[in-house]
């Protein structure tokens, strides 16, 4: 089978991204890269965000979360993607404007954004972002007419006692569709959010390796 090339906007590898796309479609080969790939820990300190709309979350191999500048990665996977031919799924949910037009990118923002919309034309869309200074610019990225956004912040790889006060505190918003918007979110996130709330949720990882598999291809 092809391999799909999956590129990371922190470093590679990532084991746990890896088994969650895994999950998501079996038998996928994937060839992972990343933004920052070769840069040391000081490089990747050194391309902080400049506010929240600037901002992206990604997790390191080391298991580290960072902050890191969404212009900074924009520059460099744009680079990468002027290597790369065929089908490329862009592993982040972030909204990124200046990346070539080609309909073989798979950005998991406006797959989600479709299919929220095809899924809720109207009512409240929850969204857990990792974190609070996102919540403004994530928030902004999926509103439309019609649509009441009902934001929260959970940091991926969150303890359980955390993960689960979270999932509460979305549950007495009532919303009407829940999105884990960050990749780095997993399957034991969205069990969490199932195990109290009575709507659909989507994992932003599940959602975007099916939406790219289904561009390779057939076996």
């Amino acid at each position: 089978m092809t391999a799909l090339p999956v590129f990371v906007i922190g470093q590679a590898p990532r084991p746990d991204l890896v088994a969650e796309i895994a999950a998501a479609a079996p038998g996928l080969h994937i060839a992972m890269r990343g933004a920052l790939d070769g840069l040391t820990r000081e490089d990747i300190a050194a391309i902080p965000p400049h506010d929240g709309a600037d901002t992206l979350f990604t997790m390191l191999p080391s298991g580290e979360a960072v902050s890191i500048s969404k212009a900074a990665v924009t520059t460099r996977i744009t680079a990468m993607l002027a290597e790369a031919s065929g089908p490329v799924l862009l592993a982040c949910t972030g909204a990124f404007k200046g990346l070539p037009n080609r309909p073989d990118l798979v950005q998991p923002s406006a797959v989600l954004n479709g299919m929220a919309e095809a899924l809720l034309p109207r009512g409240r869309l929850g969204l857990f972002v990792p974190l609070p200074e996102q919540a403004a610019a994530l928030g902004a990225s999926r509103a439309r007419d019609g649509l009441t956004l009902v934001v929260h912040a959970l940091r991926p790889h969150s303890d359980d006692a955390t993960r689960e006060a979270a999932m509460r505190a979305m549950a007495a918003e009532a919303p009407d569709l829940v999105l884990l918007d960050c990749i780095s979110y997993t399957r034991a996130d969205k069990a969490a959010a199932v195990a109290v709330m009575s709507c659909p949720v989507l994992l932003s990882v599940a959602v975007a390796a099916r939406a790219a598999a289904s561009l390779l291809p057939e076996p």
